[in-house]
Order: C-alpha cells, then sequence, then structure tokens
C-alpha cells in the first residue's frame, strides 16, 4: 500500500483524503455486534459499532501513513473521513505527537441538525480548546447526507439559513471543507420514485431511506439544458428543475446571490487576519437565540460576529466586558443583504436567521 501512496506523491498529489477510515480494521475474532433496541431503515437491528468501528489498530496505520507523506517536500496533507462520537475520539485522530492525520473532519458542529444556539456554541468551543492546538477541520455538508436545506431549512428561510451556516463554517477557526452546489445553495432532490433510485442505499431501503441521489444531483452550472453539466439528454442523475434560476451563470450577476455571499466570506477568511488565523472567544454565553463569537489576532483589530437562529427579528447587543474593549464602534465587513449598518455595538438588529460580522474601532 505504501507503495501505492509513494507512486502518487511522486505524481505530485497535494495529499489525500481517507473515505471512511475508522472501519479500515474489524475484531479479527469476528464476534457479532452488540444488540441495539429498535430497528434502522432497512427493518435490521440496530447495532453499537464497538467491534467494526474506530478500533485502535487504525492509529499504528495512520502514524505509519503520515511517515510517508513527511517523507515528501511540500507538506502534504492527510484529510479523513471521520464520523465519530465525541472530541476525545476526535483529538486521537491527530496522534498523540501531532502525527497522524493533519485534519480528521470534525462532523459533530456541521451535522447537530437542529439550530440549536447552545449545542453549536458548545461544540464549537470544544473544536477551540479541546484538540490540543491541532487545526480543526469543520464538515456542513458531504455527499453522504442530505444537503443543507433539508437538514436545517424550515421551508420559508431557507435562503438566509443557509448564509447563516457558511458564516459559522468560515468566519470560526476551522478550515472550511464545502461540499459542491452549496455556495448556490442546491437542494436536496431524493427520487420520487423508487423506479429511478440509482443508490443502491436507497434500492433496499425503499421508501424510509431514499438513498443519497438527492444530494449527488449535477452542478448547476447555467441555464442551459442539464444546467450546463452534460451534453448528453439523459445524465445519471437528473438534473433538479432549479437550476433554471439556481446556478453559477444566474448567481454571478447578482450581487445578493448565495454565491457572491460565499466569495465574500472567502475573500475575509483571506485578507483578514483576524478570520484567517486569529483564536475564537465566545460572547454572550447565556444567549439562547443570537450565536456570536469574537476572532483575535496578534496586532489586527478583532473581528466579532453575530448569528440569528430564530425566525424571528433580534435586537443585539455584544458583550464585550470580559474581553476587556471599551469600544462600541465597529466597521461592517458583512452583513445579511438589505439590513443597515448599526450605530453601535449595542444595538445590532439582525433579522430572521441575520449575520453581521464587524471589525473593531
Amino acid at each position: 500500500m505504501w507503495g501505492v501512496v509513494r507512486f502518487w506523491l511522486n505524481k505530485g498529489v497535494a495529499g489525500f483524503r481517507l473515505d471512511a477510515v475508522p472501519t479500515l480494521f474489524e475484531d479479527p475474532s469476528l464476534k457479532d455486534e452488540k444488540i441495539l433496541p429498535g430497528t434502522n431503515k432497512y427493518g435490521d437491528p440496530n447495532i453499537d459499532g464497538s467491534l467494526t468501528e474506530n478500533l485502535p489498530e487504525v492509529h499504528k496505520v495512520m502514524r505509519d501513513l503520515r511517515t510517508v507523506t513527511n517523507s515528501f517536500p511540500g507538506n502534504r496533507v492527510l484529510i479523513g473521513e471521520t464520523y465519530l462520537p465525541n472530541i476525545q475520539e476526535l483529538q486521537k485522530w491527530y496522534g498523540e505527537n501531532h502525527d497522524e492525520l493533519q485534519l480528521p473532519m470534525d462532523m459533530q458542529v456541521g451535522f447537530i441538525n437542529k439550530l440549536d444556539v447552545s449545542e453549536f456554541r458548545r461544540r464549537i468551543d470544544e473544536v477551540e480548546h479541546d484538540i490540543d492546538s491541532n487545526q480543526p477541520l469543520l464538515v456542513f455538508d458531504n455527499h453522504d447526507n442530505p444537503r443543507m436545506d433539508m437538514r436545517y431549512g424550515d421551508g420559508r428561510h431557507n435562503v438566509a439559513i443557509e448564509r447563516m451556516l457558511a458564516t459559522i463554517l468560515f468566519a470560526t477557526r476551522s478550515t472550511a471543507l464545502m461540499y459542491y452546489g452549496d455556495e448556490i445553495g442546491m437542494k436536496t432532490t431524493p427520487p420520487a420514485r423508487v423506479e429511478d433510485v440509482k443508490d443502491p442505499v436507497g434500492k433496499i431501503g425503499w421508501p424510509l431511506e431514499k438513498g443519497r441521489d438527492g444530494e449527488r444531483t449535477p452542478m448547476q452550472w447555467d441555464g442551459s439544458p442539464e444546467a450546463g453539466f452534460t451534453t448528453s439528454d439523459k445524465p445519471w442523475l437528473p438534473v433538479p428543475d432549479s437550476y433554471k434560476t439556481v446556478n453559477v451563470a444566474e448567481e454571478v450577476r447578482q450581487d445578493d446571490s448565495m454565491l457572491n455571499w460565499y466569495k465574500q466570506l472567502i475573500q475575509l477568511r483571506r485578507d483578514n487576519p483576524a478570520l484567517h488565523s486569529g483564536k475564537l472567544t465566545m460572547l454572550n454565553t447565556e444567549d439562547t437565540k443570537v450565536l456570536a463569537w469574537m476572532r483575535q489576532a496578534p496586532g489586527a483589530p478583532a473581528v466579532v460576529v453575530a448569528c440569528n437562529f430564530t425566525a424571528e427579528p433580534q435586537k443585539f447587543s455584544f458583550d464585550l466586558s470580559k474581553q476587556g474593549i471599551g469600544s462600541r464602534q465597529a466597521k461592517t465587513l458583512m452583513k445579511t443583504p438589505g439590513t443597515s449598518d448599526p450605530a453601535s455595538l449595542d444595538a445590532v438588529n439582525l433579522p430572521p436567521f441575520g449575520v453581521y460580522i464587524g471589525q473593531m474601532q
């Protein structure tokens, strides 16, 4: 296996994404898993997974792989698809001596699957403080789960909710891993009939489990046939009707589009020292409606962020008393389209699921 790894590293690849890597080892005695109450969507008994997932033997393999990649120049990187039960298990994947994966995926923030301020605050705080100064990698969407619209949307404010979640992804300290189509607001489009299902998971589990086709539909580039994805008249998965308005070409022209929101976030993260590499401190930690934090980097102005987790407007006041910051003035860096700049950080008006990002003056 290491020969294959060296072959690709010699070709110049920047690193590897390790799919489902916690399942690399299974119990050698082939014992049956412990049966848990209830059944899954296939009707099979639930099992605890302790004999087939995240076994300790996998960590030696990760150390060996890291040794191989470290022997090549250019800071090659190892990314792991790591669904793990808690922050303590995630920490192990970095290695006791920072000698395993540089970026194991943290699914515990992006897949909370409910807009719970306290839970988001707790888990982002864990990422900031409980992984031994390693670099976190947050994931909010991937090819195995319904997109954010289906997991977090309320059917009325989906666009605003997706903007807010993108802000959490890019304005926290994490390395941001985004899924294609999120940057234009593509929707989950599951098949309506079992005859249309391509994913074996959906074929077996229908109708309770419709599979993963809905989050894997073709990228929507423009308003031409098949959304500009292919010249074929029948791609493997169908292009949703939403492509006529939700596509790259259309959103490039709209200043307030989802695509331009993502572009602004990425540009801010690249250019602003606090958002690029500053430490994160949670603010207003008793608030149950607005998630707020500060980013600070040495020698640079601090940046504050507020995200309204509710469908009602919120008048928000940043509490900076514990940070020893007396100023109440900030330069607006980004805000939800259609809202005005606040006169003071004592009175920031956030629309439903609204966002404010400001740089301290």
